[in-house]
């Protein structure tokens, strides 16, 4: 019988790692150019292939993404009906959580006034602020927001979580719902994004949402940039009614250069690293859903294309 095999695609992501790290489960992972039998693909391991990738493909019967986002992958026209899993990895929880108390903890300590007085060689003191007197907005409430929400709270800050459904996490107060989320946008000293791309999220932080912030607050997007009206962003920022964005995933990326963003200077930007899949640690599920696949049982972290997550 002729031997299965995994197609990798990634313009980002490490091949070598990810079949070192596979071929303890079994998996034999080649690169979708080097591939001589189209009929042993019997699984994907991709990040945002390009379009037509998957018709090549006949026999394949499981697709994961190479991350929590597979927007990339949901409305195709050359995609199979077969199973697309996201990874569920909590190392890739915890690297996220880090980024998301970095950026919050940044502005809770008035780091970039700190970094503006440096600049102007000037000592300036400002008394830190309890981090209980600070109050953190954590929109969605997934693996990743979850991890996030949980991890400002244990570092002392109040925070608020809001998501499609309700969700009860100790040490977070929970809403849900259109009412709930302009209260906890009205609420926050610092809000964090971490929504899936979705069309009822397309767009939903628009001018009027950024408005209902309190003037002087903080943004920090880390989930899809297609969430956030980025010309509502830029005009918020522009007309100082938020403090300052910390903005990791855009629109368009690459960033275009023309943008305003870029010389803005109450604006940190990074280019899409919050959080990444690590090998290591994930390989484990994904030879756990191969072996499904295998046995005609239900995967693990299967998403739903019509939610979009």
């Amino acid at each position: 019988m002729t031997r299965s095999c995994m197609v990798f695609y990634s313009a980002l992501d490490d091949f070598d790692a990810w079949r070192t790290a596979l071929e303890p489960e079994g998996i034999e992972l080649c690169r979708s150019e080097d591939i001589t039998d189209a009929d042993r693909v019997r699984s994907a391991l991709v990040w945002k292939p390009p379009q037509g990738f998957f018709q090549d493909f006949p026999k394949l019967e499981l697709v994961v993404n190479l991350g929590a986002g597979v927007d990339a992958l949901v409305g195709r026209d050359d995609l199979p009906d077969v199973p697309i899993t996201r990874l569920s990895d909590p190392r890739m929880a915890r690297m996220m959580a880090g980024f998301v108390l970095f950026a919050v903890t940044r502005y809770a300590r008035d780091i970039p006034q700190f970094e503006k007085a440096q600049r102007d060689r000037r000592w300036h003191y400002i008394h830190p602020k309890d981090p209980d007197s600070i109050t953190v907005g954590v929109l969605g409430l997934g693996e990743l927001g979850l991890e996030a929400a949980r991890e400002c709270s244990r570092h002392g800050y109040r925070v608020l979580g809001w998501s499609r459904t309700r969700k009860d996490v100790e040490g977070v107060s929970c809403s849900s719902g259109a009412d709930a989320l302009v209260s906890v946008l009205s609420r926050s000293d610092i809000v964090v994004c971490m929504l899936p791309k979705t069309p009822d999220t397309d767009n939903l932080l628009d001018a009027a949402m950024f408005r209902s912030m309190k003037q002087g607050a903080f943004f920090i997007n880390v989930s899809r940039g297609s969430v956030v009206d980025e010309p509502a962003l830029i005009e918020a920022l522009a007309s100082g009614w938020l403090g300052g964005a910390t903005l990791d995933v855009f629109a368009k990326e690459p960033l275009a250069e023309d943008s305003p963003l870029w010389a803005m200077e109450n604006v940190l930007i990074t280019p899409h690293l919050a959080s990444i899949a690590l090998p290591s640690s994930a390989a484990r599920q994904i030879g756990e859903n191969v072996r499904r696949i295998a046995r005609r049982e239900p995967v693990l972290s299967r998403i739903d294309p019509q939610r979009g997550y």
